[in-house]
């Protein structure tokens, strides 16, 4: 006896329609089918502010929006507040960058979504001071970066290539636990394993400088675990722009 025992016709997108024949087998080739063409015709609003990392009030920028990677789709706005669509499955880089601050770019995912609407503000820092990477992460007391960590590096790359007289230094630190010369190794393993994955990506080695501190400049100094993960650190300092 066959499964597939009826007919039906299949809408999606207000204008498509087709016959598929009804069986587990049949809605499970449905899905599959429909999931991507129904991605390609949500309509996602993405929306946020500029501020100042510090003091949190609005900075009027420039604001650069582009499909990533391909960036075959892209847009300008002017203004300390950005809003604008998009389509489908692709991710997007929005690059702000206004004068007497460090340019910063962060990279949005349709699959972050709530209601068709995702949020995100960014967070611009002064000439002069440091972006600490916090999201950042290594596996305990080695160099290895966890790939929960190359969306934030992602982002460093994106803003690189946008601005690309951009040059920085990268910046390790550790706690002050254990032995310094053997904390000062493991930070300067931890700023040259960021600057190879950024270079991985095509980044000039150039343009990525890398110093290493140890556990010399704690900017916590509780005796407590969660001081010492705040002193266990990547910084970022933008030596030209």
């Amino acid at each position: 006896m066959s499964d597939c025992t009826a007919t039906h016709v299949v809408r999606f997108a207000s204008s498509f329609s087709f016959p598929v024949l009804c069986s587990m087998k049949n809605l499970i080739a449905l899905v599959l089918l429909l999931g991507p063409l129904l991605a390609l015709s949500q309509e996602i609003t993405v929306k946020g502010d500029v501020v100042d990392a510090v003091r949190s009030k609005r900075l009027k920028s420039k604001i650069v929006y582009k499909s990533y990677p391909t960036g075959s789709i892209s847009g300008t706005i002017n203004d300390s507040t950005f809003t604008f669509q998009i389509f489908g499955s692709s991710k997007y880089q929005i690059t702000a960058e206004t004068e007497g601050y460090i340019p910063r770019t962060v990279i949005v995912d349709p699959r972050e979504a709530v209601g068709n609407v995702i949020s995100r503000d960014i967070q611009l820092t002064s000439l002069g001071q440091t972006i600490v990477l916090d999201h950042l992460i290594f596996e305990l007391g080695k160099s290895v970066i966890n790939p929960k960590s190359f969306p934030q590096l992602d982002e460093v790359v994106a803003m690189m290539k946008e601005n690309t007289k951009v040059v920085v230094q990268l910046e390790g630190h550790t706690d002050n636990k254990g032995n310094a010369e053997a904390n000062l190794k493991l930070s300067q393993q931890r700023v040259d394993a960021v600057k190879k994955y950024m270079t991985s990506k095509g980044i000039n080695k150039d343009r990525v400088k890398t110093k290493a501190f140890g556990g010399t400049k704690p900017i916590a100094t509780e005796n407590t675990e969660e001081a010492r993960a705040k002193n266990r650190r990547v910084e970022m300092r933008v030596l030209k722009d």
